[in-house]
């Protein structure tokens, strides 16, 4: 038999017989590996384990604790589910497609009866009996002629369209698994045994091959895990963030409200807006310590601005437009251009920069309805925005002093954080050496403070690279939030200068900043975050009093009058109403301090103390209150 080279991730040389398998190869390293082992890698693609290799190579072995291996578990399940599908529902069933997504899977199919909630049961059950069954999972190439003859015998539409749209040099191939088949790249497991935890999740109508004017298939999502604890989490993980879902919370909190009369734009209630109006005015005390000067611009601005700046052709897609006094006006979906005007409004000398200003700036950006989500994705918003226009030599300084203060603010909310630099995409503007000279400021940055960074290819504004601040949260997701870009362009395109030592004109730099980012959509992932229950510096109502009786109501009113002058949020709750029953709800309405007033309050000029999540705090003076929640406050815990 002829020898074949096979080359190791490690860089090691072995030598086999040419026709050997990726699972053979496996047993030869180990037999522990051999058992581990799920699919292979030829030269970098994944393979199936049965896989003969017929020539030399760079292989390596796919288990399931890799981000491959996971994948090919996952998209062997999405069959698995089909095959289920397939037999509860006969041939009339027609299959779309099934891929794999992040943490799970689904497919779309054509089934003759509508499923419900109670029918994914059913389904799981099945699928259980398959992978009990262990049924081998083999790949097999066939024709062009020989796949459209196979599915025209099935009257299957879908895969017959699929099948018509491949390339003319694809090699087609089937995957089987006992009286199953499905039209599949691959790869698979080697067996529907392999598969040990999964649950269907959820059932919901999709246009196939996500076109509007197709017909609309059922989609059944599912997730899939190697083992049943890891499958627990994810799904107390899930449960858990139904429960954050800041979209509930912000309706029963009475935080934001949404319209049909203003699709995507949020209407902040006043329990929301105090949130909004704390996180604004921290962020404001921090920026005016860093020596920030705050500005406003504009909501609507002449087109010719926005040709100017090159938004016009990078966003003009996104944008609202107007028609005023025979002109086109636009909303702005950035501050940025208005900065510039600012800046370019006084002559400015060497000894002037750098210049900080800093906007609360309303934006507008056109979102396709499908693509809103609550806070998270919405179509006006306010930006945290900052430019600064640095020289050349204030690049890497100023750079640092935002790190700092992002990283001051974050801290606060109890956020970690990556991040990431963002190179040049492909639309950007400007020339070659630019880009390389911004792009190698942004990476001196990172690597003299010693900041792990990844690298996002072609990710950067259209005007300068980027580096991006991911925030992680509670549930340990992660939330892209601030940034800071560096910006060669608009200084260029609208002539920006400033008087040089040696008293000639030179272009500023100019660096764009956020922190939140987005206000609406920070609000959205704090109160996920913090499952509404907001820290008592930053919650809506700080303290609700609650008399026992009407008797105690002017005491009540004199501690709210005196809890108010010294800056706390405070209501009264003086209903006729049990106080059991004004304690709980305080509770659900994740209030931090219930102050309940009896005879005893009363009598000897005291408050009983319940803090939220703690209980019982016992008796004491409403000076000392007042001192211990503004400590609480002061220090933003």
């Amino acid at each position: 038999m002829a020898q074949i080279n096979v080359t190791f991730p490690d860089g090691a040389v072995r030598q086999y017989e040419a026709g050997i398998t990726i699972e053979e190869i496996a047993g030869s390293i180990s037999s522990s590996l051999k058992k581990k082992a799920v699919a292979g890698k030829i030269d970098g693609k994944v393979v199936d384990l049965y896989t003969a290799l017929e020539n030399d190579a760079a292989i390596e072995i796919v288990t399931l604790d890799s981000p491959e291996g996971l994948e090919v578990y996952r998209h062997s399940t999405a069959h698995l589910l089909a095959q289920a599908v397939k037999r509860l529902y006969g041939n009339e069933v027609k299959l779309g497609i099934g891929p794999v997504i992040e943490d799970g899977f689904y497919y779309d199919m054509d089934i003759p009866v509508s499923l419900s909630p109670e029918d994914l049961g059913k389904i799981e059950a099945e699928m259980e009996k398959i992978v009990k069954e262990d049924l081998p999972i083999r790949r097999r190439v066939v024709s062009r002629d020989e796949a459209t003859r196979i599915f025209q015998n099935l009257n299957d539409h879908l895969k017959l369209e699929l099948i018509r749209d491949l390339p003319a040099d694809a090699t087609i191939t089937l995957y089987e698994q006992g009286e199953f088949f499905d039209l599949c790249r691959g790869p698979h497991l080697p067996s529907t045994g392999y598969i040990k935890a999964f649950k269907l999740m959820s059932v919901a109508g999709a246009y196939w091959r996500g076109k509007a004017e197709n017909q609309v298939l059922q989609r059944v999502y599912g997730t899939a895990w190697p083992k049943k604890a890891d499958m627990d989490e994810y799904l107390h993980f899930i449960e858990e963030a139904k429960k954050r879902d800041h979209r509930k919370l912000g309706k029963e909190l009475e935080l934001f409200m949404f319209s049909e009369e203003a699709p995507g734009m949020p209407f902040y209630l006043p329990n929301g807006f105090t949130v909004r109006n704390e996180l604004e005015q921290f962020s404001r005390r921090l920026q005016q310590l860093a020596q920030y000067t705050e500005v406003r611009t504009p909501f609507l601005m002449n087109e010719r601005l926005w040709k100017e700046s090159g938004h016009w052709d990078h966003y003009k897609e996104n944008m609202y437009f107007s028609e005023v006094d025979n002109a086109t006006y636009a909303l702005k979906p950035m501050n940025c251009p208005g900065h510039m005007l600012i800046y370019k409004n006084t002559m400015h000398s060497y000894r002037d920069l750098p210049i900080r200003y800093s906007e609360f700036g309303q934006v507008h950006r056109h979102e396709y309805s499908g693509a809103l989500n609550g806070m998270l994705r919405v179509r006006t918003f306010c930006q945290d925005d900052a430019h600064v226009f640095v020289r050349p030599d204030q690049i890497e300084s100023e750079i640092k002093n935002m790190i700092k203060l992002i990283d001051k603010i974050y801290k606060v909310f109890g956020f970690e954080y990556s991040v990431a630099l963002s190179t040049r995409p492909e639309d950007s503007m400007g020339s070659d050496e630019l880009w390389e000279t911004a792009e190698s400021a942004l990476k001196k940055v990172l690597e003299q403070l010693e900041m792990p960074y990844e690298i996002k290819e072609g990710d950067g504004a259209f005007y300068g690279p980027k580096i991006d601040f991911q925030i992680t949260d509670a549930l340990k997701r992660r939330h892209q939030c601030g940034t800071i870009q560096l910006d060669f362009q608009m200084p260029e395109k609208f002539d920006l200068t400033y008087v040089g030592q040696d008293n000639e004109k030179h272009r500023p730099v100019v660096l764009h900043r956020a922190m939140y980012g987005s206000m609406e959509r920070f609000i959205g992932i704090l109160i996920e975050h913090y499952a509404g229950a907001f820290p008592v510096w930053l919650t809506p109502i700080q303290a609700r009093l609650m008399n026992i009786s009407e008797v105690h109501i002017p005491y009540a009113e004199q501690v709210k009058e005196k809890l108010q002058q010294a800056g706390i949020r405070v209501e009264l709750d003086a209903r006729n109403e049990k106080i059991g029953y004004k304690i709980r709800e305080a509770q659900v309405q994740k209030i931090p301090y219930m102050l309940v007033i009896g005879e005893k309050e009363v009598t000897d000029g005291t408050l009983s103390v319940r803090k939220r999540g703690v209980g019982d705090e016992g008796s004491m003076t409403v000076d000392a209150f007042v001192e211990k929640i503004r400590a609480e406050i002061n220090e933003m815990k």
